[in-house]
């Protein structure tokens, strides 16, 4: 009785093999567009920022750090509501993360920049100085409330 309980529990259905051979190249695809995005997003902020970005939090420039960590927390929340109703379709997942991520690059430059213009902040100071700058909390919080913003429009 023994053995005959330990064959039926060590069964796997079948196409297991096939099944968790897909999830793992899923995983390894969307790790790619999720990379590839936060890369772009974080150039984009860099391009359309005064200053040197990531020469800036290299060196540890608080308030640097805060808006550069703020707008990758909201492209992550944009990946992965566009991963999560991908409805299980790799291909289509792929793309419509991709793209809603490239929406999302957009819209945060846009609002950073109207933010800047409405608010009279300098960013480019703002991000430049040594001591932490409480507009640099500001910036972050509308990056990621775009982010979510972006994220439930995905869905």
């Amino acid at each position: 009785m023994t053995s005959h309980l330990a064959a039926t529990t060590l069964a796997l259905p079948a196409g297991f093999g096939a099944d968790l051979g897909k999830g793992i190249g899923a995983i390894a695809l969307y790790a790619i567009i999720g990379l590839v995005l936060m890369l772009i997003g974080f150039y984009a902020i860099d391009w359309t920022t005064p200053g040197k970005l990531s020469e800036l939090v290299r060196t540890g420039k608080p308030n640097a750090v805060i808006v550069t960590a703020s707008g990758m927390v909201s492209m992550a929340l944009i990946i992965v509501v566009a991963i999560f109703f991908s409805a299980g379709d790799l291909t289509a997942g792929l793309i419509t993360s991709f793209v809603y991520g490239l929406i999302g690059i957009v819209v945060q430059v846009l609002a950073v920049r109207t933010l800047e213009w409405v608010t009279k902040l300098d960013v480019g100071r703002t991000i430049e100085a040594d001591e932490f700058a409480p507009a640099s909390v500001v910036v972050a919080a509308v990056h990621i409330a775009l982010g979510l913003i972006v994220a439930v429009a995905i869905s």
